[in-house]
């Protein structure tokens, strides 16, 4: 249980950090991971070791998502009003996710297994190692570039929205769930419950479409760019 202790403590002391200086690089999992991940490999700790730790945070994911429910309810007459935008934003922002993904990818030189796993980079985790694994990607590494777009969506959305003046929650919160899925749904909901009900929902369909679309797509993809 040390190393829970140990994660709790790093996640508290973020969270205080945050709120204080209120920088966009101070995102409290950038923190942690920073923090965490270099002691983890200082001190030899098998990953193995350290997720049996923290198998308690894990199995509270599922309550914590079901409890984006509530947000999510509470908007349903702008969801309803609002259906046809929030499906074409979401498959827009799903079918733009994996070719600029792709695109980049095979500019840099990329293998096609390395590229059939950033493909799904914008979806959560479980969904992303699936259609990577199902399209010849590695799922491990297919987890790896969700957790990278989602550290980068957290910490970089809200200021890109104050740059851009964008001030609507659906704008941010279709924005967040569709490129930064459910890190950048915590974020959303951090900064503004509507923001993280609009994220939740995008997170959700852009799950279901890119499950659906990456099978089709990738190979356009790889008749047009390789």
């Amino acid at each position: 249980m040390m190393w829970l202790v140990v994660t709790l403590i790093v996640f508290i002391l973020a969270r205080q950090l945050s709120k204080r200086y209120q920088h966009p690089i101070l995102n409290p999992l950038l923190i942690c991971l920073v923090v965490i991940i270099p002691l983890l490999l200082m001190l030899n700790v098998p990953y193995e070791v350290y997720f049996d730790d923290n198998k308690w945070i894990h199995y509270l994911l599922e309550p914590a998502v079901v409890a984006l429910a509530f947000p999510l309810y509470e908007q349903l007459p702008q969801i309803r009003s609002r259906w046809k935008v929030i499906v074409t934003a979401s498959v827009c922002g799903s079918i733009l996710s994996m070719m600029t993904g792709t695109a980049i990818a095979f500019a840099l030189g990329a293998d096609l297994q390395l590229t059939a796993s950033i493909l799904p980079k914008s979806v959560t985790t479980p969904i992303a190692m699936a259609v990577a694994e199902q399209i010849g990607g590695v799922p491990s590494l297919a987890a790896v570039m969700v957790l990278i777009a989602g550290v980068f969506g957290a910490v970089l959305g809200y200021p890109l929205f104050k740059l851009a003046r964008i001030t609507h929650p659906m704008a941010k919160g279709l924005s967040m769930g569709t490129v930064a899925h459910a890190l950048g749904t915590a974020k959303a909901a951090e900064e503004n419950y509507k923001d993280g009900a609009f994220s939740s929902l995008a997170l959700v369909l852009c799950g279901v479409i890119t499950a659906i679309l990456a099978p089709i797509i990738y190979p356009l993809l790889l008749s047009i760019f390789h």
